[in-house]
């Protein structure tokens, strides 16, 4: 049984930082391509970040790009996602996405691409 559990979500405000984690379990940690993707009220599920498998490549949409980091380890089964200088436009649900046996290069912005998900963890970032 494959499980993904995010934690460290929080209330922040603006300016401020978090760091998410992604417990997974059930999976090969080290063959899997694992993502952030967020979802505010009424808006689209959108990518936030990817980290391929052996931790080597990252990518970031444009919007948290120098402010987000993605990490992995491997030893703790852990990906972590640390976020500074938020924004109030971060306030979002945040879920963790797990690619099982490749690198999503071409489609890992898009979410059917990820075949494991988190319940997700919310995120606020006040003004």
């Amino acid at each position: 049984q494959v499980q993904l559990v995010e934690s460290g979500g929080g209330l922040v405000q603006a300016g401020g930082s978090l760091r998410l984690s992604c417990a997974a379990s059930g999976l090969a940690f080290s063959n899997t391509y694992f993502a952030w993707f967020r979802q505010a009220p009424g808006k689209e599920r959108i990518f936030v970040a990817a980290i391929n498998r052996d931790g080597h490549r990252t990518f970031f949409t444009d919007s948290v790009k120098g402010r987000f980091t993605i990490s992995r380890d491997n030893d703790k089964s852990v990906i972590g996602l640390e976020m500074n200088n938020l924004k109030p436009e971060d306030t979002a649900l945040y879920y963790c996405a797990a690619a099982e046996g490749g690198d999503l290069y071409y489609t890992g912005n898009i979410s059917r691409a990820y075949d494991y998900w988190g319940q997700g963890i919310q995120v606020t970032v006040s003004s």
